[in-house]
């Protein structure tokens, strides 16, 4: 037996995780969590629409088949999607269910205007603001991109530094460097990889977005307009009062 063969999932595995994520209160908790945020038994089962104790079973079996990961801190345990390559299949699904003609079900949450216009996909932008920021890389000759994934050049690369990301760091980690993924409102490329997380993380700790709450809508604040706007000429009005993050 050649060693493809041996790491080749079966059929019945990949059922295992379909039936898993098909189901619509799992399917729930699972969307919450592609925020890239940990949250709770009671966080997810208020999001699924069931009760702590059947999210709680939910878990448990998402847990086994490594779709969710948890961490006790105190009396607490907190729970978040297992790996990139979760989020990544998620996305996927939402991808291939937002082509079909009659779609049987859409959440709500999922089509407002504050989604559309920035939200996080696990750990990395998307939205109206996710598609700008990679359109400005490319304009701005700082990154190339191709059907799948994309380069920094050295131009990008003296960009990216002076935001304190360290691209050296980025390519260490045992994930794709920069992969392209279609935005599932805007259908255009966002970045995606290690550095389309960094540039994430790195926009909250300097404080140009900020999380909105219940949601995985991020806002934009007063200095990430200014900012954005003079590094990459991207025009993204702070969120209004109404819209004010958490």
């Amino acid at each position: 037996m050649s060693v493809a063969s041996k790491s080749m999932p079966s059929g019945a595995s990949m059922a295992e995780i379909a039936a898993l994520v098909g189901d619509p209160a799992r399917a729930n908790m699972l969307t919450a969590l592609l925020g890239g945020q940990s949250l709770t038994a009671s966080d997810l089962a208020w999001h699924a629409g069931v009760t702590p104790q059947t999210a709680s079973g939910h878990l448990a079996r998402m847990g086994a088949a490594q779709l969710v990961s948890v961490t006790a801190l105190g009396r607490h345990r907190y729970y978040r999607l297992a790996s990139p390559k979760v989020a990544q299949m998620l996305e996927t699904i939402y991808q291939v269910a937002g082509d079909q003609p009659v779609p049987r079900r859409r959440l709500p949450s999922y089509v407002d205007t504050a989604m559309r216009e920035a939200r996080t996909c696990y750990d990395h932008l998307a939205g109206e603001l996710g598609v700008a920021v990679a359109e400005a890389l490319v304009a701005r000759q700082y990154l190339v991109l191709n059907d799948e994934a994309g380069v920094v050049t050295r131009k990008g690369a003296r960009f990216f530094g002076t935001l304190g990301i360290d691209l050296e760091k980025l390519t260490q980690q045992r994930r794709c460097f920069c992969r392209i993924c279609i935005d599932l409102t805007e259908r255009r490329p966002h970045i995606a990889g290690a550095l389309g997380a960094a540039f994430c993380e790195r926009c909250f700790e300097l404080g140009w977005i900020a999380r909105m709450k219940d949601s995985r809508a991020v806002a934009v604040t007063a200095k990430g307009s200014g900012n954005l706007r003079d590094i990459l000429g991207i025009e993204a009005p702070p969120a209004k009062p109404r819209r004010q993050a958490a």
